[in-house]
C-alpha cells in the first residue's frame, strides 16, 4: 500500500467513528431517556477523546509527508486531512473532551431553562461553554482573530470581517423591504387547529416529494428540527404546532434539503473527507433553496394547497393565490426558524453580532439577555415577551456552536446564486412544481453541487454550480421581486 492508501484506510475508520459520535447526538435529541444525561455526557467525552487522538496520530503527519495526489480527488482528500490534523493538534485533548462533556450537559440545562422561562438557570452553564470555546479559539487562532478560528469550523476560509461587510450590504435593502411590506395589508392567516397525525402524514409526503431517500433515513420529532448523518444513514427531525402546520411542513422540507445534500454525494466518497457537505453555508444553501425558492414558490404552493385540502378539508383559505400569499405572509414574530424570507436574515444578523461580542469579551454572558432584548427591539420594533422567544429560543449556544449562526445567512446568499442559475437552466420549472414534481430541480442541484461533496472549497463549490462568484445581489433581487408582487409594492 502507498502512503496515501494507508492514510485513507486510517481515515475511513476515523470517519466511521465520527458517524457513531453523531448518532449519540441524534439519540440524545430524539429518544434518549432524560435520566441518561450524565452518562451520555461521559460517552460524548470518551468519543471526543478517541477522535481527537486519531486526528493527531503522528502517523498522519508521516503519511502526509509521503503521500502523492495523482488526481483532484486525492488532492482534495489530502487537503482536508492536513487541515484537520493541523487544527486538531492545536487543541489539547483534555479541552476537547471537556467541551464534549460540557455541551452535552448544557443541552439538557438549556432545554429545562427554556421550558421554565428561566434564563438565570442557564447562564452558569453557558458561561462554562463560552469559556471553553474561548480557550479553544485562542489555541487555534494564535495571533489571528479567535472568532475566525471558530467560524472556520463551519465555513472554511470565511472571516468575520468579510461576512460583516456582506451583511452590512444586505441590511439596508432588507430593512427597506420589510418596512414597505408591513405598511401594506397582510394576507389572511390560518385560523384553526390542524391535527398532528395529518401534519406528520403530509410532512412525510413532502419529504418524499423533495427526494428524501427514506430507505436510508428516518423522520422523528425534536424540539429543534435538525438533520444528522451522511452517506447511507441520514436522519431528519421535524416538529408540529397545532395552529401552524407550516412550521411542520417547511421544517421538514428544510431538513430534507440538508439530508438530500448528504444523500446525493458520490458513493465513491463514502467515509472519506469528501463524503460530507463541504461547509455549513453550502449546506444551508440546499435547505433554504428547497424550503423557499422551491417550496414557497407560487407553483409549488398551488400543489400544496390541494394536498392540504385533501388532508384537512376546508381550512379557510379560498384558493391557490390566497394560499400562496398566506404561505409567504410577512408578519412580526420572535422565532428565527419561523421567520419569513424577508426577516429571517435580520434574526441571524442579531445573533452574529452578539456572539462575536461574547467571544471578543465586549459582552458578558450575564448581560446577554439584556443585549438581546435591546437589539431585538431596535431591529424589529417590539419587545421580547419571554426568554423562549428571545435568548433561549435557539439550541446552538448551549452546544457550543459559536460561528455557526452566520452560515444561515451565507446559505441564503448562496441559495440566491444557485436559484438564479437553476431558473436559467430549467426555465419551465414551474410546470413541474405545480404538479408537486421537484425532480428536475433536485436533479440539477445534485449534478451541479451535491454529488461533489467536499471536492472543492465552499466558494468554489458555489461558483462551479452557479457560474458566478457568491454575491448578495441575487437573493436581494429575488426577495424584492417576489414580495413586491405579493404585496403590490
Amino acid at each position: 500500500m502507498t502512503a496515501y492508501d494507508e492514510l485513507m484506510t486510517f481515515q475511513r475508520q476515523t470517519e466511521a467513528l465520527a458517524q457513531v459520535a453523531g448518532r449519540l447526538g441524534w439519540d440524545q435529541e430524539t429518544m434518549m431517556p432524560q435520566g441518561a444525561t450524565p452518562q451520555r455526557a461521559e460517552e460524548h467525552a470518551a468519543m471526543a477523546q478517541v477522535l481527537h487522538a486519531r486526528r493527531i496520530d503522528p502517523r498522519i503527519g508521516a503519511w502526509l509527508e509521503l503521500a502523492e495526489a495523482p488526481d483532484p480527488v486525492a488532492k482534495a482528500n489530502l487537503r482536508h486531512v492536513k487541515r484537520s490534523f493541523e487544527r486538531t493538534a492545536k487543541v489539547p485533548a483534555d479541552l476537547a473532551a471537556e467541551l464534549a462533556k460540557t455541551t452535552s450537559l448544557a443541552h439538557r440545562v438549556w432545554a429545562q431553562a427554556r421550558g421554565d422561562e428561566d434564563v438565570a438557570a442557564f447562564l452558569p452553564m453557558l458561561q462554562k461553554v463560552v469559556d471553553l470555546r474561548k480557550q479553544e479559539a485562542a489555541a487555534v487562532a494564535g495571533d489571528a482573530d479567535p472568532y475566525d478560528a471558530l467560524l472556520d469550523d463551519y465555513e472554511p476560509g470565511a472571516t468575520g470581517a468579510d461576512l460583516a461587510a456582506m451583511f452590512d450590504a444586505l441590511r439596508p435593502r432588507l430593512v427597506a423591504l420589510r418596512a414597505a411590506i408591513l405598511d401594506k395589508p397582510a394576507p389572511v392567516q390560518l385560523d384553526q387547529v390542524f391535527d398532528e397525525d395529518g401534519q406528520l402524514a403530509l410532512s412525510s409526503k413532502l419529504a418524499l416529494a423533495f427526494g428524501y431517500d427514506i430507505a436510508n433515513g428516518r423522520i422523528d420529532k425534536a424540539v429543534h428540527p435538525f438533520s444528522s448523518g451522511s452517506g447511507l444513514d441520514v436522519r431528519i427531525t421535524t416538529r408540529t404546532s397545532p395552529r401552524d402546520p407550516f412550521n411542520c411542513f417547511y421544517s421538514t422540507i428544510h431538513e430534507v434539503g440538508h439530508a438530500a445534500y448528504e444523500q446525493g454525494i458520490d458513493d465513491a466518497y463514502l467515509l472519506t473527507p469528501l463524503g460530507r457537505g463541504v461547509s455549513m453555508g453550502v449546506h444551508e444553501s440546499q435547505s433554504r433553496i428547497y424550503e423557499n425558492q422551491l417550496g414557497r414558490s407560487r407553483a409549488f404552493t398551488g400543489w400544496l394547497f390541494g394536498q392540504m385540502r385533501d388532508t384537512f378539508g376546508d381550512f379557510g383559505i379560498p384558493d391557490e393565490d390566497a394560499f400562496y400569499a398566506t404561505v409567504n405572509r410577512v408578519s412580526d414574530g420572535f422565532i428565527r426558524t419561523e421567520a419569513d424570507e424577508v426577516q429571517y436574515n435580520l434574526h441571524v444578523l442579531l445573533r452574529f453580532d452578539l456572539e462575536r461580542a461574547l467571544m471578543s469579551g465586549d459582552l458578558a454572558v450575564n448581560d446577554l439577555e439584556a443585549a438581546w432584548n435591546d437589539r431585538f427591539a431596535a431591529d424589529f420594533g417590539f419587545a421580547v415577551d419571554k426568554p423562549s422567544n428571545g435568548v433561549l429560543q435557539d439550541v446552538h449556544w448551549s452546544e457550543g456552536l459559536f460561528g455557526y449562526f452566520p452560515t444561515y445567512t451565507l446559505g441564503n446568499v448562496y441559495a440566491g446564486c444557485l436559484h438564479q442559475a437553476l431558473r436559467a437552466a430549467v426555465p419551465d420549472l414551474d410546470a413541474d412544481l405545480s404538479q408537486g414534481d421537484t425532480s428536475r430541480a433536485t436533479t440539477w442541484l445534485r449534478a451541479n453541487l451535491q454529488q461533489h461533496g467536499g471536492l472543492r472549497s465552499p466558494t468554489d463549490t458555489i461558483k462551479h454550480a452557479a457560474g458566478m462568484d457568491p454575491s448578495e445581489a441575487p437573493i436581494l433581487d429575488y426577495l424584492e421581486a417576489k414580495f413586491g408582487e405579493i404585496y403590490d409594492l
